[in-house]
């Protein structure tokens, strides 16, 4: 009998990186075995791929850090937070080398320069700004982008950065002109990742609008678009030689070609919010985000469409005939990276003080001091030997069961990060996969049959003197229990059990009826019918559910649909229940950010040219929305003080509103 195949994708590893939740998370791009995460208890966390166990955790930052990225060869860490701080932090020396300040919303996405000492910030208050880390200093401010900045990435050269943002357009800035180069502006959805070929002058970018373009960076126009998937694309990564491009969504991974477009394989990686992928030789990483625990998966590369499918040897980098980047680091006359630029930005009145009292308040706690030597110090050990080469990791046989899936059930929850010990089922050097306080009692040896003895009355421990508190009885705390005449039955003992079940029963298939009239009328294709039927039913619930559907296909919105459903949005903003709000939260931040602009210039009356039946109608529903939205900016003014889950989501919602008044 042959031996059964290994999987070509599996689930490495999930455990609890934070102690609130986690919000951002970058891998090492140099090797792919080392990952950082940050999160809402304002720490950053180092880890190796593979290992639960916390080699090192970076405080400092006073509020949520929503943005972290290694430097090129993983030497050092750039943290961003929703203040709008950065922080830079050596990790050979554990200790802070920067605090920069100067945006004035949550930090998005980062970036280091491929040569010089430079980083790059995009952020919520729509800006990119450029950073020299020996100067601590602001060099320059882009300013163009009309919503947030969800991704950007200089280019190999280190001559350009290309950002990414919400409002649907990607723009590449010119470093040393300091000035927008082109706006890139065909995607129908907030582009959440952009990526440079590693030689070509080609530009990668993946959208919500569920595609993946490419443009050409001599003329600066679309080439190639993708098919369109079933989720929004989430984050994309050329393979090293060039030959193809993963695109990584909710549930799959697809590998696709250019010129001409095509899918080469597909796999379903069922990974959820993935939040970053890298290549580590002949296998990618990737690695997800679910409220305070990150996972981390593993594809066999040598199994997937085209890499598996050809000899290794590389496609010429120039197939295309397109120009090249330069593939060396520019010639200048000091050994550092050069970049041409305006006048460095005044400081703000204070805050160099302010920097370095936050750079006394960071902390370096290296958890576990083995690993950290190993990682973030082989500089420190003499060249004797050639640097250990890493294995790629060991694939799972086709008809196993993941060892993480069966003892998930087991692993006890551990608020503390970055134990000593490995957590959960996570165990290495051929320790037992069992935690301890689950693991069968030895057996003693076998001993001869002893005559048979009438069971003893059951031990109640509660009745011996030694296990009584002193001076206190135990009964005189427990309620007086009334004489029984008569034992209850097994059928009226679940009977009384089952009327609060029957009640629950009776309202979720209420709910399921009116949700079936509903996706009936959906179906019919007339959603504006739906929705009103929807309404009709005056039942929160339903409404939450079908805003859900609408918020997963944002293509479904319109100007009739959005003034439609915000005088519930607003009524489910003060609901009681947590999940109500979130949704409710979450379909008024896609109609601000997709419809702001055009309700800001429909406000005022059409010009009276001629008769306007179109233009007179948009006004009036842009006006009845800009009323509906006033409405709910006082129930957002009422709670944006409120702490927890929501705080971050109020403040984004109060931007986008600010951004409507303008």
């Amino acid at each position: 009998m042959t031996a059964p195949t290994t999987k070509r994708a599996w689930k490495l590893q999930e455990f609890v990186a934070h102690g609130a939740n986690v919000n951002c998370l970058a891998l090492g791009h140099k090797t792919g075995r080392v990952m950082v995460t940050g999160g809402d208890d304002r720490k950053v966390n180092l880890w190796t791929v593979g290992k639960p166990n916390c080699i090192m955790s970076l405080s400092g930052h006073t509020s949520p850090v929503e943005a972290v990225r290694f430097g090129n060869a993983e030497e050092m860490v750039v943290a961003g937070s929703m203040s709008g701080a950065l922080k830079l932090w050596d990790l050979e020396q554990a200790k802070i080398i920067r605090t920069l300040t100067g945006h004035k919303a949550n930090i998005r996405c980062l970036d280091f320069h491929p040569y010089g000492d430079f980083v790059a910030s995009g952020s919520l208050d729509t800006n990119v700004k450029l950073w020299d880390i020996r100067r601590k200093g602001c060099i320059f401010t882009y300013k163009g982008h009309s919503n947030g900045v969800n991704c950007l990435r200089f280019s190999p050269d280190g001559r350009w950065v290309a950002s990414a943002s919400e409002d649907m357009t990607v723009k590449i800035w010119d470093l040393a002109a300091g000035k927008l180069l082109v706006d890139l502006k065909q995607h129908s959805g907030a582009v959440n990742s952009i990526e440079f070929h590693p030689s070509e002058y080609l530009l990668a970018s993946g959208s919500s609008d569920r595609s993946i373009r490419f443009w050409e960076l001599e003329k600066f126009q679309c080439v190639d678009c993708t098919d369109y998937d079933n989720n929004a694309i989430r984050s994309v990564v050329f393979h090293p030689d060039g030959a193809c491009i993963f695109g990584g969504s909710t549930e799959l991974l697809k590998v696709y070609g250019w010129e001409p477009s095509r899918c080469f394989d597909s796999v379903n990686m069922s990974w959820g919010k993935v939040a970053d992928m890298a290549i580590a030789q002949t296998q990618l990483i990737g690695a997800s985000i679910n409220q305070t625990t990150v996972s981390t998966f593993v594809l066999d590369l040598t199994r997937v469409a085209p890499l598996g499918q050809v000899p290794s040897t590389p496609l010429p980098l120039s197939s295309s005939g397109r120009k090249n980047f330069t593939p060396d680091r520019p010639s200048t006359t000091s050994t550092k990276q050069q970049i041409p630029k305006p006048a460095e930005e005044p400081e703000e009145p204070g805050s160099i003080l302010d920097d370095a009292t936050e750079d006394n308040s960071s902390v370096a706690d290296v958890k576990d001091l083995k690993e950290y030597e190993e990682v973030f110090k082989p500089n420190h050990k003499l060249a004797l030997s050639p640097p250990r080469k890493m294995d790629p990791f060991p694939a799972p046989k086709e008809d196993d069961v993941s060892v993480a899936n069966q003892m998930k059930s087991l692993a006890p929850f551990q608020p503390a990060v970055g134990s000593t010990k490995p957590s959960g089922s996570e165990t290495y050097r051929g320790e037992s996969r069992i935690p301890p306080q689950y693991r069968a009692p030895s057996l003693p040896p076998q001993q001869p049959a002893a005559p048979y003895q009438p069971p003893a009355a059951p031990h109640q421990s509660y009745q011996t003197p030694s296990n009584k508190p002193a001076g206190l009885d135990p009964a005189d705390f427990m309620p007086p229990q009334q004489p029984s005449t008569m034992a209850i039955g097994d059928y009226d003992a679940l009977g009384q059990m089952s009327k609060g079940h029957n009640s629950m029963s009776a309202l979720l298939a209420a709910r399921n009826k009116n949700l079936q009239i509903v996706r009936a009328m959906w179906s019919s294709g007339n959603v504006r019918t739906a929705l009103e039927s929807a309404i009709q039913m005056q039942d929160n619930s339903v409404i939450v559910d079908v805003l859900n559907v609408l918020n997963d296909k944002p293509h479904l919105w319109s100007l009739d649909v959005a003034a439609l459903v915000l005088p519930h949005i607003n009524s489910c903003m003060s609901s009681k229940h947590e999940s109500h709000v979130m949704v409710a939260c979450s379909s008024l931040k896609l109609i601000l950010k997709t419809y702001s602009t055009l309700i800001r210039q429909n406000l005022a009356p059409p010009a009276r040219l001629g008769v306007d039946i179109s233009g007179e109608e948009r006004h009036r529903r842009c006006v009845n929305i800009y009323k509906h939205i006033q409405d709910i900016r006082h129930c957002i003014d009422s709670k944006k003080y409120q702490r927890g889950k929501l705080e971050n989501t109020f403040r984004e919602i109060q931007l986008l509103l600010n951004h409507l008044d303008t």
